[in-house]
């Protein structure tokens, strides 16, 4: 490469970095070469160019997406075996993978026994809500409220709050599992009531409905006012059968 072309590159290259089109300055040569070899027209090249630059703005975004929504290792739905729960209502879960109760911020609570995949298919979803381009919060129900408690105890509540409260779908795993305290059941209540017909919310619980008052430290007022809010334009998904696990264990014996 002559010098006069290594300053042209350069600073094409530069030019290209401050327009943020950065995937174009990495190919830009390649799709001239490949061009070159096929005798493609300018108006292919540059189609070519403009489409690898979307793509990977796309897959850069995703990846935002996944950070910020704090995801566990993959799942997929494909990889959900609804033949081992002794009852899951299919038609009922393959609905919420089109995201469309997002769009209309209603609600989901998956409910049944330990093993069974309800935080398989909260992870699944939550991948697909993001692959939507949709904002996305994922986390364990006490990890939340230990970030909230901390935060209010720091008086930075407020701020903490928003990160649960402007995603459009937040997804909250293991409701149920761990006793909450009365602030603890109080600073949940705020996150529900704040996004009541304003964004949507899936929880999985092993815990049915008439019992979600033990769960916040004996509470029936706030269970109930909860339950309400959740399900007004919610859907409760009931899946019913052994743990997945415990079925592994008693294959290996």
């Amino acid at each position: 490469m002559s010098d006069r072309h290594k300053q042209l590159h350069e600073l094409l290259v530069q030019n290209l970095n401050e327009l943020k089109l950065t995937q174009i300055a990495e190919t830009y040569r390649e799709v001239l070469d490949e061009a070159a070899r096929k005798n493609s027209s300018m108006l292919e090249v540059l189609s070519a160019l403009i489409a690898a630059e979307i793509t990977a703005r796309r897959q850069r975004a995703l990846q935002r997406r996944i950070r910020q929504a704090k995801l566990p290792k993959p799942k997929t739905l494909a990889e959900y075996k609804f033949e081992f729960p002794k009852r899951v209502p299919k038609q009922k879960v393959l609905r919420l993978f089109d995201c469309e109760f997002v769009e209309q911020r209603q609600c989901a609570i998956l409910i049944g026994p330990t093993g069974v995949g309800k935080t398989h298919i909260l992870t699944a979803l939550a991948y697909t809500a993001c692959e939507k381009g949709l904002s996305v919060r994922f986390t364990r129900v006490i990890d939340m409220i230990n970030t909230l408690t901390t935060a209010q105890l720091n008086g930075t509540l407020e701020r903490a709050l928003k990160h649960y409260v402007h995603p459009s779908v937040l997804l909250l795993d293991e409701l149920g599992y761990l006793p909450i305290d009365k602030r603890g059941a109080d600073l949940m209540f705020q996150v529900v009531a704040a996004r009541y017909e304003s964004g949507s919310i899936v929880i999985t619980t092993n815990r049915p409905f008439r019992d979600w008052g033990k769960i916040f430290d004996v509470d029936n007022t706030l269970a109930t006012a909860m339950i309400d809010r959740l399900m007004h334009h919610g859907e409760a998904i009931v899946i019913q059968g052994d743990s997945y696990r415990t079925k592994d264990q008693e294959e290996t014996e």
